[in-house]
Order: C-alpha cells, then sequence, then structure tokens
C-alpha cells in the first residue's frame, strides 16, 4: 500500500451528506490543499515557498501560522494551528471568517471535531492522504463554507490524536537513549 509521501498530488472526491460531492486535492510536496465543489467555496490552504524544514507527519508539512496561508473564496483569512505536543486539544486549528471562531480539535484517535464558536458543527476524519469524510451534528445548519472550511482543515493537518497519556509515553520515550 502507498503512503501519502510516495505519490505528491491526490485529488479525492468525497460525498458531503449535506452538499454533495466536494473534491479536495492535496500537494504534499508543494503544501498546498484545496477544496472545491458546485456547491462549496473554494478554500486553499497553501505553505510557504521555499520553506525548508518539511515535518512529513503533517501533510501541508508545517503547524506554524506564520508559514501558512489560506484563503476562502480568494479572500485570506488567518490560520492558527495549535503546536501539536502532550494533549490533543494541542492539536487543533482554529480559523476565523467573517467574526466566526472555527476549530478542528480532535475528539478521539481518529477523528475530530469542527466547532463553531465553541458549538460542535460536525466529525471529520482524514488519514493526511486526502481522504475526508464527514458526518454533520442534527439542526446544526452548517453552512457551505463552514464545510469547506472542515475539510481543508482535515485534509491539510489530519484529524484525530493519540490521549494524552499515549502522547507522554511516547515524549518519555524518545528521550531515553537506544
Amino acid at each position: 500500500m502507498e503512503s501519502a509521501q510516495d505519490v505528491a498530488v491526490r485529488v479525492r472526491e468525497a460525498e458531503d451528506p449535506l452538499f454533495g460531492a466536494v473534491t479536495v486535492e492535496l500537494d504534499t510536496a508543494a503544501g498546498m490543499v484545496e477544496v472545491r465543489g458546485d456547491t462549496v467555496p473554494q478554500i486553499v490552504l497553501r505553505r510557504a515557498v521555499g520553506v525548508r524544514e518539511v515535518d512529513e507527519h503533517i501533510p501541508v508539512g508545517t503547524r506554524d501560522g506564520a508559514l501558512l496561508s489560506l484563503a476562502v473564496d480568494g479572500a485570506a483569512v488567518q490560520v492558527r494551528p495549535g503546536k501539536g505536543r502532550l494533549t490533543r486539544r494541542s492539536f487543533r486549528v482554529d480559523v476565523t471568517y467573517e467574526g466566526i471562531v472555527y476549530r478542528l480539535v480532535p475528539d478521539s484517535l481518529a477523528g475530530s471535531r469542527l466547532l463553531r464558536d465553541g458549538d460542535p458543527l460536525g466529525w471529520l476524519e482524514s488519514v493526511g492522504d486526502g481522504d475526508v469524510s464527514a458526518r454533520w451534528r442534527d439542526g446544526a445548519r452548517v453552512r457551505a463554507v463552514e464545510a469547506a472550511i472542515g475539510y481543508a482543515l482535515a485534509a491539510g493537518f489530519g484529524t484525530g490524536a493519540q490521549p494524552m497519556w499515549a502522547l507522554a509515553l511516547e515524549a518519555l520515550g524518545d528521550l531515553l537513549p537506544n
């Protein structure tokens, strides 16, 4: 089975339960995610050109917000990823669009919740290969732009994280000599 790094550009089509076909293009070499579809706006998440230190565990290659840009239908929007350390919450990614704060935050080993100003909109899953699946909360009134932002963040950063105790054990293991 090929890994996400074996193929730099992947184009996947997801069937969203509310918005139909959503295309997710992931280019790991360039550090770029593009989300588009007939019923969702175009979202482009991009790593700055020339970044030398690329983290291969992150599809866009970095969690440094200063090295990332995000555009919604061409309009620049700030993206603020957490550091991704010892807690699931540290793997969050925040985007403020039209005065609303959207947060993608891991809530299980494989999945993440998309929040609108702290209220859950739904759950997304992506292992970092461009495939994204979404499940929206009943009655959440998800807008197309919100779904597109969720797809872009899930594809660009992946979803899910280990619980804190497992992350702490892994960090301790890294400190021990081989």
